[in-house]
C-alpha cells in the first residue's frame, strides 16, 4: 500500500471544525490504496477538546508526534490571562474595541509571529522528519493548514527528499478576512507574501475546500489548484426514525463573535416577541458552542434572553444530536470583505440532516451556492430583518402543521468517504507524474 505523510498541527483530541477534515479523510484513505502517517504536536495548547473525535481514527495508523513551543505563554502574561487558561486562536479575528494589550498581542502574532503562532514547530519538525524519512519509505506530502507553518515544515522537506507535494489549504493565508487587522509592518506583509507564495509555488498541486478560494489562490500561482470541499460523514446520518424537538427550535452549531452574530435574527425575535407572536410561546433559538461576549450582549440589548439556550461546546458526537433534532438550522456567514469565499465546514452536515436551513450571509457565495443547490433552505442578507419575520413566522405554520422539511438533492458528492476518494485520485496522479 502506498503511504503519504500528513502534516497537521490539529489532531485529537483537539476539538471545534479544524480537526474534523484530516480525521476523516485519514478513516478512510485506506479504502482507496493509501496508507496515512501522521505527523502533528506532542504538546498541544489546543482551545477545546473532544477526545471522542480520536474514536474515529484507525487504530493501525502510525502517528508521530515531536514537541512544540507555543508562544501564547507570552500573549498570556500581556494580557493578564492565567496561564492555564485556554487561548481560541480566533481572538485574532475579532479585532473591535479590544484593550491595548489585545492590540499588542495581536501586532505580536502578526509582525513577529511568521506565518503564525506556531512558527517554532517549523525546525524542530524538519529536523525530526528528516531523520524519520531517512528510515523509512512514504510516497507523497500533504501538508495541511491553518497553521500555515505546516506548509513550511513540508516546504523543507520537499526541498530536501523531492516528494510529491499536496497543500491543503482550509482557510486563507494572506487572503483571510482578518490579514489587514494585525496591524502589519510593510517588512512583515512582504514577508506573509512571500512565504505563500514560495510554497504555493513549490508544490504539485493545492487543494483548498471551496471555489472561490480556489480562484484566488490561482492569481497567487500557476500550479494546479482543485477543490474538495468539507462534507459529512454517512454514520452522523439519521434515518426515517428522526426525533426532531418538540418545540420550535432554531439551533446553531459552533462559534460566534462579532462577525458572526445575527442582528437580523435578534431583531426579528425581538420584533415577533413585542408583537405577542404565537411562535414565542414555543421559540428557542439554541447556540451550542462557543459563543463571543458580544452575542450575549446582543441578547440581552434586544430582550429575549428568555428565548435564547446558550449551550456552550459540546462533543461532536452530540452536537450532530442538536443538529439532527432542531426544526430549523441557523447559518451564518462572517460579515467581512471577503465572505463570498467563507465555506464553513459545519453546511455540509447541515445538509445531511435533512432539517431546513436559515442562512444569514450574502446571495452571491459558496455557501449560498451550495444551500440553492441542494435545495436546502434559504440566504437572507444580514440586514433584511422583514425577510426574517416572515420566515419565521411562515415555517412556525409549517412546524404546527406537521409539514416543516426539507427534499435535499444532490448531495451524495459530498460524503467523506466519497471527498477521500477525490483526494486518493490527486495522490495517484502526482505520483505517476513525478
Amino acid at each position: 500500500m502506498k503511504k503519504v505523510l500528513i502534516i497537521t498541527y490539529y489532531w485529537p483530541p483537539a476539538g471545534g471544525g479544524g480537526v474534523q477534515r484530516w480525521v476523516k479523510f485519514v478513516k478512510y484513505l485506506q479504502d482507496f490504496g493509501w496508507e496515512p502517517v501522521v505527523y502533528t504536536v506532542e504538546n498541544p495548547d489546543y482551545p477545546i477538546l473532544d477526545k471522542s473525535i480520536g474514536e474515529e481514527v484507525p487504530k493501525d495508523i502510525e502517528v508521530l508526534k515531536h514537541p512544540i513551543i507555543e508562544p501564547y505563554g507570552v500573549y498570556k502574561k500581556l494580557t493578564g490571562k492565567h496561564k492555564n487558561e485556554k487561548i481560541d486562536a480566533n481572538f485574532l479575528s475579532q479585532g473591535k474595541k479590544m484593550a491595548w494589550k489585545d492590540k499588542l498581542a495581536v501586532w505580536v502574532r502578526g509582525n513577529v509571529f511568521i506565518p503564525d503562532a506556531r512558527f517554532l514547530w517549523i525546525k524542530p519538525s524538519v529536523k525530526y522528519l528528516s531523520k524519520y524519512l531517512d528510515q523509512n519509505h512514504i510516497d507523497a506530502i500533504i501538508s495541511t493548514g491553518p497553521p500555515h507553518s505546516c506548509h513550511l515544515i513540508a516546504y523543507h522537506i520537499k526541498q530536501k527528499f523531492k516528494f510529491p507535494w499536496i497543500i491543503d489549504y482550509r482557510d486563507p493565508w494572506t487572503q483571510i478576512d482578518y490579514f489587514d487587522d494585525l496591524g502589519l509592518t510593510a517588512w512583515s506583509r512582504n514577508r506573509h507574501i512571500t512565504l505563500e507564495k514560495k510554497v504555493l509555488n513549490a508544490c504539485d498541486i493545492i487543494v483548498t475546500v471551496g471555489k472561490t478560494m480556489a480562484s484566488d489562490l490561482r492569481l497567487l500561482t500557476v500550479n494546479r489548484t482543485e477543490v474538495i470541499t468539507n462534507g459529512f460523514d454517512e454514520s452522523d446520518r439519521i434515518g426515517h426514525g428522526q426525533v426532531t424537538d418538540n418545540y420550535f427550535s432554531v439551533t446553531y452549531i459552533g462559534t460566534m463573535n462579532d462577525a458572526r452574530n445575527p442582528e437580523a435574527l435578534w431583531k426579528a425575535v425581538s420584533f415577533l416577541k413585542k408583537m405577542n407572536h404565537p411562535l414565542c410561546k414555543e421559540l428557542k433559538v439554541n447556540l451550542v458552542g462557543k459563543p463571543e461576549a458580544i452575542v450575549s450582549d446582543s441578547v440581552t440589548y434586544y430582550d429575549i434572553n428568555d428565548l435564547v439556550n446558550f449551550i456552550g461546546y459540546v462533543p461532536h458526537k452530540v452536537a450532530i444530536k442538536y443538529q439532527n433534532a432542531a426544526q430549523i438550522l441557523l447559518l451564518i456567514i462572517n460579515r467581512t470583505s471577503n465572505n463570498a469565499s467563507i465555506l464553513t465546514g459545519k453546511i455540509f452536515e447541515y445538509l445531511a440532516s435533512g432539517r431546513p436551513v436559515l442562512c444569514i450571509g450574502p446571495n452571491d457565495g459558496d455557501a449560498a451556492d451550495i444551500i440553492h443547490e441542494a435545495g436546502a433552505g434559504v440566504v437572507i442578507d444580514y440586514d433584511d430583518v422583514n425577510a426574517v419575520v416572515e420566515y419565521l413566522k411562515q415555517n412556525f405554520e409549517r412546524y404546527k402543521s406537521g409539514q416543516l422539511k426539507t427534499q435535499t438533492s444532490g448531495i451524495e458528492k459530498y460524503s467523506r468517504r466519497a471527498l477521500t476518494g477525490k483526494y486518493a485520485e490527486l495522490l495517484n496522479d502526482i505520483i505517476q507524474h513525478k
